[in-house]
């Protein structure tokens, strides 16, 4: 599977900085969501009402994770995915790390490097 297949699946999280227009977490969730995808930002720190601070949280199965945070919270983002039973990661550049692509092979993850604007553009 490429990161182009990925858009064949409707539920999506992006993980990272989502509320933050000058940052990609925030343009890949609105281009998401114009392009009619179900999907909700995720950021462990935020504390704003319509983002989510943990993936527990997410009232629908998600299909795919877009992951769009630096790899040290990454990785504990990945942990929680993975006893959620969430088994698609995007993962943009920037947010990848040895540790995370092994933490994905090691536990059954189908993990992408790429980056969904440019995916989306392509649709």
């Amino acid at each position: 599977m490429n990161a182009n297949e990925l858009l064949n699946y409707t539920n999506w999280i992006v993980v990272g900085d989502v509320l933050n227009p000058l940052k990609y977490a925030y343009k890949i969730l609105n281009s998401l969501k114009r392009d009619g995808f179900n999907v909700v930002g995720v950021n462990p720190s935020a504390k704003n009402e319509g983002v989510y601070n943990s993936l527990r949280d997410i009232p629908y199965k998600v299909e795919v994770l877009n992951l769009c945070i630096n790899p040290y919270k990454g990785i504990k983002v990945l942990q929680e995915a993975h006893e959620l039973k969430i088994d698609k990661v995007l993962i943009q550049p920037g947010a990848e790390s040895p540790e995370i692509l092994n933490f994905c092979k090691a536990n059954g993850m189908l993990a992408i490097e790429g980056c969904t604007l440019i995916e989306l553009s392509r649709k």
